[in-house]
């Protein structure tokens, strides 16, 4: 069974693109340490894509340009894998995956994890809400919650929308194993 919300976009693997592809097992590491690499390996991406978009010293916009995809590249690998690394099924043969397509218009950033039932059902719930309600209302929303308690529940997936025009899509695929491989794929306008 495959259940997708939002287009799910193919990787392009041709001369009109880049793909990088980065694979984690995240049992190899203790949590604490994985945080980390993490942001090493989000600030990677972040630099990696940026080498597509020279600076030009005679124009001053190609450096704000390029930070700010280097920013929102970042910021949403690090989102991203954090998620993961949370939420993987540990007893899975599955790795946490990263992929980053570079292509004409756009930056897709696709991170791919194994995940119990339970976290499915959560996850799930989340992204129907997302799908029916207003994306900056419900960013208000979660930051008035997040005041009541420590739950930060969405706020990474609504930061890439609001602030970063972030189209998001899900795919949750049955596993044979009772779990689910879930993907989620974030797309930028470049």
């Amino acid at each position: 069974m495959v259940e997708d919300y939002g287009e799910i976009y193919p990787l392009q693997h041709d001369r009109q693109a880049e793909c990088l592809h980065l694979s984690f097992w995240p049992g190899s590491l203790p949590l604490q340490q994985r945080w980390r690499n993490n942001g090493l390996s989000a600030d990677f991406l972040g630099d990696y894509v940026t080498t597509f978009f020279p600076l030009d010293d005679a124009d001053p916009a190609t450096r704000r340009r390029q930070n700010e995809i280097r920013g929102a590249v970042g910021f949403i690998a690090n989102e991203l894998l954090e998620n993961a690394m949370k939420f993987h099924d540990e007893r899975s043969l599955q790795p946490i995956t990263v992929d980053m397509n570079l292509q004409k218009q756009v930056i897709l950033l696709r991170e791919t994890n194994a995940a119990a039932a339970a976290e499915v059902e959560r996850l799930r719930g989340f992204v129907k809400q997302l799908q029916t309600s207003d994306p900056g209302e419900l960013y208000v929303q979660q930051l008035e919650e997040n005041a009541l308690s420590e739950s930060t529940a969405g706020m990474g997936f609504l930061t890439m929308i609001n602030d970063y025009d972030a189209d998001l899509a899900w795919r949750f695929e049955a596993l044979a194993d009772s779990g689910f491989r879930v993907t989620t794929q974030v797309t930028i306008r470049i």
